[in-house]
């Protein structure tokens, strides 16, 4: 059984533990930034990872079943695939379904300030010829027409989904170009949009879980409270620091998420696979937060591998909606 099927039943059943804290690494950055998506290359100014080197680093984390979930593009999805490389791992592939306008980030760009628009390159019947799992995004900024043309699509695509047989999970975006929204309605305006997009959805049609990013606690505590069917994950949003890292995967678990879907947090980091094990010791509650930046930094020195920031500065907690929790 793959790690997420088990872990998504104890979810359900109720017995849930930390040790059931589902973990994914987003690695479906091609399709928002190009050749940007695999990172900088270290002490290279100038040059990024190649696909290649973004390739090797996903058969990595997969081979040392770092990860439960590993979401890519459907190029990447559909080479690792056939290379055989899911192949008795508990580790589950998904690849991303839409690429709505607001992730699109290529150098010299400017969309992601427009208001989203709805858009979806993947096929899913060719996507259904090796994977199972999709994630689909959607986007709402308090503009009628905007927001009603992005419900229609997820409801075409839910239609679809449901007829080649492919299993979805919610991506709900903050919003990113909003009409008359103060940012301190953020959290409600998208709590009460999930739950008024899903009181249609019938249950075949259903997301598995969701990803959204952190609002503060009130506000995902208030979606855990108004329906415990619903499984809450949590984006990780920019690179920030160890510590932001390692603070968001253990305030957003203590509240009631279940699920963290980390990209840049990953990517950027000096070693993902040691990132990884400090992220598991502090959402089983073996290490704090603090105590997994110090042991982060331990892992690195032991491999010669030189931080990106001081400690002390990594230590630093520099996410705002993570200060006052």
């Amino acid at each position: 059984m793959k790690s997420l099927e088990r872990k998504l039943s104890s979810i359900a059943h109720g017995t849930y533990t930390p040790a059931d804290f589902i973990i994914a690494d987003a690695k479906d950055a091609d399709m928002a930034f190009g050749v940007q998506a695999a990172g900088p290359a270290p002490g290279q100014p100038g040059r990024y990872r190649t696909r290649a080197e973004y390739l090797q680093a996903m058969v990595d984390e997969v081979r040392a079943e770092a990860v439960d979930i590993l979401l890519t593009s459907a190029s990447n999805g559909e080479r690792l695939a056939l290379d055989g490389v899911f192949d008795g791992s508990p580790v589950t592939l998904a690849v991303r379904a839409n690429d709505t306008t607001d992730i699109w980030n290529p150098r010299g760009g400017t969309y992601p300030a427009r208001p989203s628009r709805p858009f979806r390159t993947a096929n899913l019947e060719r996507v259904r010829e090796f994977c199972s799992l999709v994630l689909y995004s959607v986007t709402f900024n308090n503009d009628l027409d905007r927001d009603l043309a992005t419900l229609e699509a997820y409801a075409a695509f839910r239609a679809q989904a449901h007829e080649v047989g492919i299993r979805y999970f919610l991506e709900v975006f903050n919003p990113n170009a909003s009409v008359d929204l103060a940012p301190e309605q953020v959290g409600a305006f998208v709590n009460d949009h999930i739950v008024r997009l899903l009181a249609g959805v019938t249950q075949s049609e259903r997301p598995l879980f969701l990803k959204m990013a952190y609002n503060g606690p009130e506000a995902l505590i208030e979606l855990v409270e108004h329906d415990p069917s619903l499984v809450v994950g949590i984006l990780g949003g920019a690179a920030g620091t160890t510590r932001d890292t390692l603070e968001l995967l253990a305030q957003t678990e203590r509240h009631g998420a279940r699920v963290c879907l980390f990209g840049r947090k990953l990517q950027r980091a000096e070693s993902q696979l040691d990132l990884l094990a400090a992220m598991r010791s502090v959402v089983r509650g073996e290490v704090t937060p603090e105590q997994g930046v110090m042991a982060y930094h331990d892992a690195l020195r032991g491999k010669g591998i030189g931080p990106a920031r001081a400690l002390e500065h990594d230590q630093l907690i520099t996410e705002p909606v993570l200060a006052h929790a």
